[in-house]
């Protein structure tokens, strides 16, 4: 199974543990490209000029959040990344950013 980490402070933790919560954002910077983007395909010409045509998410099992660096965890199902604008109640951003999606909640006893 392949999980992705995440830290949280306590209000987004307390939040998707209670299920009120469905998605998890992350900033468009290069450490958060590395660990969600696969594969980018431009259209013809420089990458770095160029718009993206297809962009491919890493497909990622399932999400383990941390309540802060402590032992506290929960196991969610991940239903696919996104890129675009999240909800502001939820946390997002008022620019595009990446989006986690969430399933239902996992067994915890996994992370034992």
């Amino acid at each position: 199974m392949k999980i992705l980490y995440l830290p949280l402070k306590k209000e987004w933790y307390e939040m998707i543990e209670r299920g009120d919560k469905r998605e998890e954002y992350r900033e468009n910077t290069r450490y958060w490209k590395t660990r969600l983007i696969d594969t980018v395909i431009y259209d013809e010409g420089d990458e770095e000029t160029e718009s993206p045509v297809f962009i491919f998410f890493k497909d990622y099992d399932a999400v383990c959040f941390s309540y802060g660096y402590t032992r506290r965890r929960m196991l969610w199902e991940c239903k696919g990344v996104d890129f675009g604008r999240g909800r502001p109640e939820w946390g997002a951003p008022d620019h595009e950013t990446f989006i986690i999606k969430l399933g239902n909640r996992l067994n915890d006893e996994r992370l034992q």
